[in-house]
């Protein structure tokens, strides 16, 4: 799986890594398996993407379709962040209109934010 991911339960926290070429096959799965875990519910999620190559075909449809998956799935009771970190422009501008569409569903408990730093995202998720 182009996205791997280790859950930190000191820290309430998803921490993700994607590598190589990234298919919205490879993100819709990531989603599915991690957060239907009962033992992620509640936590902030981190995603490195400064190791991807290529997103292959992306779309704003299929983010869209992601934003309304992701939200269908937050823990209703508690809110969480999601900070995404993309050095690339390209993969930078994905995760901004990601940002958007997930940030305007009603459903979503979850705030995201994008990050061109590890460092960055790491204080907005700590909360320093």
């Amino acid at each position: 799986m182009p996205i791997e991911y280790q859950i930190e339960h000191d820290r309430r926290l998803v921490s993700a890594r994607a590598i190589g070429n990234l298919t919205a096959e490879d993100i819709f799965n990531y989603q599915r398996e991690v957060w239907s875990l009962p033992k992620a519910r509640g936590y902030n999620e981190l995603i490195d993407m400064s190791n991807v190559k290529e997103i292959v075909s992306p779309t704003s449809d299929k983010l869209v379709e992601l934003a309304r998956l992701s939200a269908s799935m937050d823990d209703r009771t508690i809110p969480t962040k999601f900070a995404i970190v993309a050095s690339d422009t390209f993969a930078y501008g994905m995760g901004r209109m990601y940002e958007v569409y997930r940030n305007l569903n009603p459903r979503s408990t979850k705030v995201v934010q994008v990050f061109r730093s590890m460092k960055d995202a790491m204080e907005w998720i700590e909360g320093k």
